[in-house]
């Protein structure tokens, strides 16, 4: 299912909440959020199995005291180990995603130190509750991931992360039947709470690749690409 649309028109998120300000040529930062057990980890793996050969990436996880995530993706050798790091975040993950960022960023200063040049670095949370976002001084763009597990509700509560990042997950789908959770409200839902901003529904299970996802991240790639190339060419001129 691809992302949903207004009108046939995508979402305009420079209205949603400020943009980092990046210099061009720095690696790409996407944060990745969202509850425990909705399949952040899982959908991180996915995506460096799809884009590692085609981009320099890494990816820096957020646990409160191990490094749980990290250490899931380096046994599944999803990238090699100095391309993921970790941080502890000692307490709430919301703080150290978007109150107080330092942690994060010397963990990114310090991969991009160790991986020269980075295209992409992928940020993902710790498991928290609907209310956690990042902050733009942090990331670029944000996925927050929610799965049908929770119930078909879940969209409708709404919350930060389902409201306002810039791509919805709703991840899953094949455990719909067995929880009793419908898909079409669902659906429903979450196009009235994102007001036209994209969401999409995905199955690891039946899409290892989690294609409308990695169609997502691939999209915005080009496009900060294009910004960035339009932006030298201004300077240039």
């Amino acid at each position: 299912m691809p992302p949903h649309l207004i009108d046939g028109e995508p979402h305009d998120h420079a209205h949603d909440r400020p943009k980092r300000v990046r210099s061009s040529g720095e690696p790409v930062r996407i944060g990745i959020g969202g509850p425990v057990g909705s399949g952040k980890t899982a959908l991180t793996a996915a995506l460096c199995r799809q884009l590692r050969e085609e981009l320099s990436l890494a990816v820096l996880t957020n646990d409160i005291y191990t490094t749980e995530d990290a250490d899931f993706l380096r046994r599944h050798a999803v990238l090699p180990d100095e391309r993921i790091t970790a941080v502890q975040t000692g307490g709430c993950p919301h703080t150290a995603i978007r109150d107080d960022i330092t942690a994060n960023l010397d963990a990114i200063d310090d991969l991009i130190e160790a991986n020269p040049p980075l295209d992409l670095i992928l940020v993902e949370s710790g498991g928290d509750n609907l209310t956690a976002t990042f902050s733009s001084g942090l990331i670029d763009v944000q996925i927050f991931v929610v799965d049908v597990a929770g119930g078909d509700k879940v969209p409708r509560k709404g919350g930060p992360g389902v409201t306002y990042s810039d791509l919805l997950v709703i991840n899953k789908t094949d455990l719909a039947p067995l929880v009793g959770a419908d898909l079409a409200v669902m659906d429903r839902d979450s196009a009235a709470v994102r007001e036209g901003r994209p969401f999409v529904f995905t199955s690891l299970t039946q899409d290892p690749a989690a294609t409308p996802v990695l169609n997502w991240v691939r999209e915005q790639l080009r496009t900060i690409a294009e910004c960035d190339a339009a932006e030298g060419a201004a300077i240039a001129h």
